[in-house]
């Protein structure tokens, strides 16, 4: 899975590849462990091969509100603290027991400092990660709950089920109640 991730991208021989793959170490998480938590410094990526997290932050009131769902196939690291340093303002938790290959964050300078097509690399996944950011926040302006939810359905039906309501329904901004609404109205 991996291998095809690097090759998608259509920049990377097989030798680097091959290569990277070697710096990767596999983890396994159990439902409800972190790969980050809030206050914490992030200073590696991970590549999720199966399971499902979520990124949440902790409101001045105690509740945590679930803004990003991360599914197999995709990287995952708390990003603005993995690129600056600073501890970081998200949790990072698994809601469904994972299976991630982990690099370093000094592994993969020393790949930018060995090969520019790292930086190439690195620049593309800043670019992914702005326009998902934009993506999520004209949702929460332009679009409703429902159609919010149906797109989450559309995306990743294999796993919607697998993801409690309360998290579903802190992602969509929504009660409980509500989501109970949408649910009933919206077909699998």
């Amino acid at each position: 899975m991996i291998a095809d991730f690097f090759r998608d991208f259509e920049i990377f021989t097989e030798q680097e590849i091959g290569k990277v793959i070697q710096l990767f170490e596999l983890r396994v998480l159990d439902k409800g462990d972190y790969f980050v938590r809030e206050n914490q410094r992030c200073n590696e990526v991970a590549f999720i091969q199966s399971g499902i997290f979520r990124s949440f932050y902790t409101t001045p009131k105690g509740d945590d509100i679930t803004y990003c769902f991360r599914f197999p196939n995709d990287l995952i690291a708390a990003y603005s603290s993995f690129i600056t340093g600073n501890p970081s303002v998200e949790a990072i938790q698994a809601i469904s027991q994972v299976s991630l290959l982990v690099i370093q964050k000094n592994k993969l300078d020393e790949l930018v400092l060995e090969n520019q097509i790292w930086t190439q690399f690195l620049k593309v996944i800043a670019e992914q990660q702005y326009l998902e950011l934009e993506k999520r926040v004209f949702q929460l302006q332009k679009e409703t709950a429902a159609q919010r939810y149906a797109s989450l359905l559309k995306n990743q039906p294999q796993f919607i089920l697998q993801i409690p309501l309360h998290y579903l329904a802190s992602y969509l901004g929504i009660t409980q109640r509500h989501l109970s609404r949408i649910r009933k109205e919206i077909t699998f």
